[in-house]
């Protein structure tokens, strides 16, 4: 894990943020880039008018402005920052400073607080998960404790859920996680039998391990709705994280098979990590 994005609009939600990447830099030696987008608008950006390049100027100086006030941290001490402001419209194109600077993970705050659509769906953040090519961690309050030990990565184990599942898996070695694998069986997603279950995640790990020597390890839980049964199960391994898979045009609301409603942010205060279909 060379280098952290934290992209941040200086809110307290990017100060969580800021401040769980560097606790996540200490423990690596990472580099934090640092990343705040003007959100210009084209007309700005390409224009040869005086005025309006006047106005641009206007918005990088207040920006580095707010920089130097905001980086001041005495948890950012002996730790590399990187300042970067880009004159993105929209907060998608974050995956290209990852390209640029071949980053590991990306780290944003959320101020959501009653739901997963209020805290993902048309905010920044979502616009970010739903195109990064990396993994996304999620911060909603400030971070007391980020010594992850055990992480929840929920599954539906179809096929596509393979990718993200060997992305977490080596996300979570890197980070000495313990992944802790779960099928949740409800009524609100696609109801299966016991015999059809143990069909679908042996299939899955022929493909995704090249055997089953991991079968024993999958959880499978019966809950009301696959909330329920995530945030149980992690409540009951005391989950520091829990992880799902996104869809790069869907986003958020289709983690798997059916949709998870917004319980899982409502109701839980852990971080969440997100891997892209």
């Amino acid at each position: 894990m060379d280098k952290i994005i934290v992209p941040v609009d200086f809110s307290e939600q990017s100060e969580f943020a800021l401040e769980a990447a560097a606790s996540l830099a200490q423990k690596y030696g990472s580099e934090l880039l640092v990343l705040h987008m003007l959100e210009l608008s084209n007309t700005i950006i390409s224009s040869a008018s005086e005025a309006l390049n006047q106005e641009a100027l206007y918005f990088i100086k207040l920006a580095e402005q707010k920089f130097e006030i905001f980086l001041k941290k005495p948890y950012l001490k002996d730790i590399k920052v990187t300042k970067i402001i880009k004159h993105f419209k929209v907060w998608s194109e974050v995956n290209d400073v990852v390209k640029e600077y071949d980053a590991s993970i990306i780290v944003m705050g959320s101020q959501g607080t009653s739901g997963i659509k209020e805290v993902f769906v048309g905010s920044n953040t979502e616009k970010v998960v739903r195109h990064s090519e990396i993994p996304v961690l999620v911060i909603k309050h400030n971070p007391i404790l980020m010594d992850f030990e055990n992480g929840v990565f929920a599954c539906d184990f179809s096929e596509d859920a393979i990718k993200p599942y060997l992305n977490a898996k080596q996300t979570f070695e890197s980070l000495g996680i313990n992944m802790h694998l779960v099928y949740v069986n409800s009524p609100d997603g696609n109801f299966n039998s016991s015999v059809e279950i143990d069909k679908r995640v042996s299939k899955f790990l022929e493909k995704a391990e090249g055997d089953l020597k991991k079968l024993n390890q999958i959880n499978i839980v019966s809950d009301y709705t696959i909330e329920k049964g995530i945030l149980h199960f992690a409540n009951v391994i005391g989950a520091d994280l829990i992880a799902v898979a996104t869809h790069g045009r869907k986003g958020l609301s289709h983690f798997f098979e059916g949709s998870v409603s917004e319980d899982i942010a409502n109701h839980s205060t852990l971080p969440v990590m997100t891997f892209k279909l």
